[in-house]
């Protein structure tokens, strides 16, 4: 299993980025998948999830609303489109499928 998420970088409060994660390894539209960060100093939180489908998605309260889990089944990729985000979404983003994870996306929210 291979995940290696991107499009991490510093933006301003308010803004907005897109996170992708491609997959390989594994049969990727059988998998539920998820995004999780873990802030500076702070253990893991789980942030969205998304159906085998990509029609049904959770999301943690904080981030609903203003973040948008999809996938593209085609193409084994995953999707976080943030927006409105706000200093306290600073983060490393994580793809998860079951046990494994990539190497993370560092996202910087900061003026």
């Amino acid at each position: 299993v291979q995940l290696v998420e991107s499009g991490g970088g510093l933006v301003q409060p308010g803004g907005s980025l897109r996170l992708s994660c491609a997959a390989s390894g594994f049969t990727f539209s059988s998998r539920y998948m998820s995004w999780v960060r873990q802030a500076p100093g702070k253990g893991v939180e789980w942030i969205s999830t998304i159906n085998k489908e990509g029609t049904s998605s959770l999301y943690l309260n904080s981030v609903k609303g203003r973040f948008t889990i999809s996938r593209d089944n085609a193409n084994n990729t995953l999707y976080l489109q943030m927006n409105n985000l706000k200093p306290e979404d600073t983060a490393i983003y994580y793809c998860n499928v079951q046990q494994y994870w990539g190497q993370g996306t560092k996202v910087t929210v900061s003026s």
